[in-house]
């Protein structure tokens, strides 16, 4: 608008000038000299109030041009905070309440993910018919996809013992990989659980326990199995005695 206004005038203005320039170029004769003067007097004064007003509307527009690029350099600082507010609202929706339990449940979710996945490594290894997920209902309890079952997804509270005990090693070896990232673990002890293995089960569950011996872990072993004393080379035995006093014999043992 103020460059319209300008515009025009600056057309007013050289108007003016060509009027001035054509009566003085007139032939004075038809007109009196008092009346030549008093027209040039008044284009003068026309055309310096002109000049004022084009170096008024050029001050207006300098001003609007500076206060424009002010205005957009405020535009773009305000959508750059628009973008980090954005990310901290996305933050907040995941980990933001006042007692703190979103961020409990964000942490832990991450954790147990990548417990899941170390997880499904070892179970990996030791069958192909088990993938564990975490429960769509509840993301912090774990379900069971079983291949042999046409991909059936069960809760892993439904399992048989044999089953339970071979995603339980699963997972604690998961574990272990996870805790051997900063802590150095060179040992892992199982009590129980091997008389729930059927024959197939039970070779699965000591090969991969032998896997972890060849790495130079030490496992041992808690059990009334029979059928695993052939399986270990290295045994401490508990031999019931009378008056429940009952006797530890092995490797390392003393007797004093």
């Amino acid at each position: 608008k103020l460059q319209n206004q300008q515009q025009q005038v600056t057309t007013l203005l050289r108007d003016k000038q060509q009027k001035l320039t054509f009566l003085k170029e007139k032939q004075l004769s038809s007109l009196s000299l008092e009346q030549v003067a008093s027209e040039i007097s008044a284009l003068t004064a026309s055309i310096s109030l002109k000049q004022q007003e084009i170096g008024r509307l050029s001050n207006t527009l300098e001003t609007d041009e500076k206060q424009a690029l002010r205005h957009q350099k405020q535009i773009n600082l305000l959508k750059a905070q628009e973008s980090k507010l954005e990310q901290w609202m996305q933050l907040h929706s995941l980990i933001g309440s006042n007692d703190g339990k979103k961020f409990r449940n964000f942490a832990q979710g991450i954790t147990f993910e990548l417990l899941i996945s170390n997880a499904n490594i070892r179970l990996r290894e030791m069958s192909d018919r088990y993938l564990l997920i975490h429960s769509s209902d509840r993301p912090l309890e774990l379900n069971i996809i079983d291949a042999y079952q046409a991909g059936e997804v069960r809760s892993t509270k439904n399992l048989s013992g044999g089953e339970s005990f071979i995603v339980s090693l699963a997972l604690a070896l998961g574990l272990s990989s996870m805790t051997s990232a900063t802590t150095q673990i060179d040992s892992l002890f199982l009590d129980e659980g091997f008389g729930t293995l059927d024959e197939d089960a039970l070779e699965i569950a000591i090969a991969a326990l032998v896997g972890l011996r060849n790495q130079g872990k030490l496992v041992g072993i808690i059990s009334h199995v029979a059928s695993l004393k052939d399986r270990i080379p290295t045994q401490i035995e508990i031999i019931p005695g009378s008056g429940g006093i009952n006797t530890i014999i092995g490797p390392g043992v003393s007797r004093d």
